[in-house]
């Protein structure tokens, strides 16, 4: 896989409660901070309190292997109880290129009794730390890319597995 293409990863749960329930979870921020092993911690930016279309929210991320940074996420999408949906942007210009887009997807199940929950995540199209880093190495360009992805589907599962627990409780 290449930045070119677009790389992704999306990971899927059922759980044995309702989505509206599941929603309640999933559209809170901190959410994937709590489960997340990369995501450490959130928080609202410009006075808001939940999320809205074009409201945007911070975050802090660490990982062993690419050490710690911050991030600016606009939300994109929120249809309750369906989908949920942000874009990391730069600091710098919040309007602009997503560097990252992700995803919550919630479908009915069993009549309604259970929610399939799909997390997922797609790198780009904006230019990020990665690029830098794939410019710098262009021969380990698919490695690169896909031990990335490993480590988004490790905690991307972690999030859903913790989602799981939590709402079934």
């Amino acid at each position: 896989m290449r930045l070119a293409d677009g790389p992704g990863v999306e990971c899927e749960i059922e759980i044995a409660a309702a989505p509206e329930q599941v929603w309640k979870v999933v559209s809170d921020i901190a959410t994937s901070a709590r489960y997340s092993p990369e995501l450490q911690e959130v928080e609202w930016l410009d006075g808001a309190r939940e999320p809205a279309v074009g409201v945007c929210f911070s975050g802090r991320n660490h990982n062993e292997h690419i050490g710690e940074w911050r991030t600016v996420s606009r939300i994109t999408v929120l249809e309750e109880p369906h989908a949920y949906a942000w874009e990391v942007v730069r600091h710098s210009d919040r309007d602009g290129e997503a560097l990252a887009r992700w995803t919550y997807t919630l479908e009915p199940v069993a009549g309604g009794a259970a929610t399939r929950l799909r997390h997922g995540m797609r790198i780009g199209p904006g230019r990020g730390p990665l690029n830098d880093f794939v410019e710098k190495h262009p021969e380990r360009e698919e490695q690169i890319i896909d031990g990335r992805l490993a480590l988004l589907r490790t905690g991307i599962e972690a999030t859903l597995a913790g989602v799981k627990a939590e709402v079934e409780a």
